[in-house]
């Protein structure tokens, strides 16, 4: 590969506490955990990560309280290669926290907690343009920046990429019309459309409200993106693995994908790349930590997608 992509990151950035147990709590009680970790996580985060594993240069813009955890943050984010230099630190704010329990299928539940004060809409970028970045990827967690980023990458012809993943109506609302590239989960298109939906219909849907590329994600089923030149949808199915851990999976589908379209792959190979790189994070615990380098990526694209399927719709 030639010179490295450069991208910005932009959104959550949390501690988060991961639990390892054989089967989600279905009552009140205390669980004793098998294994456990704890790590500097975040949507946009385990994104970045996952974007620098794979041979990008990635900055952070992120926002976290001038306490202890936030220190702990940024020290075990540069520690991944990841450039910390934008991210704001507030005054007399807490940095934001995540409970997460795992079990043995890999499937999760998160409790995240964000103060207000950390999370308040930013003045301004904190650079003069984003010129120099080959594509942006925000989340849902910080709207005001989130906002800002789309809206300045967009008008200098940058991929301005949303992970549209579970939020108040209202953000997706402001945040759809401001990027060139929407992911959204199943959960995010139910919301903005309203209604239950398969996730090709919610493409459909979806595709119809805004004139940017428009994908659905549906986990182990695959992703479903609207190609405009044809006018239909298409699908990408998800490599076939036993899940030890789904969390941040979806972080490094969209990390992932914003590598592929920063290096202008087609629409198809990008997804693909994505999904490559999720499932491969889903054989390991320990949330973004799972997350592929390049050659691992690679070889479960050739392994799924052999050179004689190529060319063929999936």
């Amino acid at each position: 590969m030639a010179k490295p992509v450069r991208l910005l990151s932009v959104g959550a950035f949390t501690l988060d506490t991961i639990l390892r147990v054989e089967a989600l709590p279905a009552h009140q009680g205390k669980f004793i955990a098998s294994d456990g970790i704890q790590i500097a996580s975040g949507m946009a985060t385990s994104a970045a990560c996952a974007a620098h594993r794979l041979g990008a240069e990635v900055s952070l813009w992120a926002s976290a309280g001038d306490d202890p955890v936030g220190d702990q943050l940024i020290a075990d984010i540069q520690a991944e290669g990841v450039d910390c230099s934008l991210i704001r630190r507030v005054p007399g704010a807490r940095s934001a926290l995540a409970a997460i329990v795992v079990d043995a299928h890999g499937e999760r539940i998160i409790v995240p907690f964000y103060d207000k004060k950390t999370q308040a809409d930013p003045e301004a970028l904190p650079l003069a343009d984003l010129s120099g970045f080959d594509a942006v990827l925000v989340d849902v967690r910080w709207p005001g920046a989130a906002a800002l980023a789309l809206g300045a990458a967009r008008s200098i012809g940058r991929p301005a990429i949303l992970d549209a993943d579970t939020a108040p109506v209202e953000v997706l609302e402001r945040l759809l019309p401001l990027a060139t590239h929407i992911v959204a989960s199943e959960p995010a298109a139910r919301i903005v459309c309203g209604h239950a939906l398969d996730p090709e219909s919610a493409c459909v849907d979806l595709a119809s409200r805004t004139d940017a590329f428009v994908a659905v994600t549906g986990g182990a089923a695959g992703t479903w993106w609207h190609d405009r030149a044809t006018g239909r949808v298409r699908h990408v199915e998800a490599p076939k693995v036993k899940a030890i851990d789904t969390l941040a999976a979806g972080d490094v589908f969209h990390g992932a994908f914003a590598v592929g379209l920063a290096e202008a792959m087609p629409m198809e190979e990008a997804l693909r790349f994505a999904s490559a790189a999720a499932a491969l994070k889903c054989l390991r615990f320990g949330g973004r930590l799972g997350a592929p380098d390049r050659t691992e990526t690679l070889a479960m694209m050739a392994a799924h997608w052999p050179p004689a399927r190529e060319g063929k719709g999936s």
